[in-house]
């Protein structure tokens, strides 16, 4: 007789959850870095580029997808 084994259920990174957005084809969307201070310093193609989100690539896509437990696949 074989014992069950329990699965551990892994908890959802909520700080990484709720700085991302699974779109409906299974890709994750974030929002481009550096736009927080110093405005004056960047270029206005550094600033337009930055309003723009951005699609996570491969190696990114892996660990997210782990820790926010998407169950879509790309």
């Amino acid at each position: 007789m074989k014992k069950k084994v329990k699965k551990i259920k892994h908890k959802t990174k909520k700080s990484l959850a709720k700085r991302v957005v699974i779109l409906g084809s299974g890709a994750i969307k974030r929002k481009r870095s550096h736009r927080s201070h110093c405005a004056s310093a960047k270029t206005t193609k550094q600033k337009r580029k930055a309003r723009k989100s951005v699609l996570f690539n491969e190696a990114q896509y892996k660990i997210t997808a782990y820790l926010i437990h998407s169950n879509n696949k790309k």
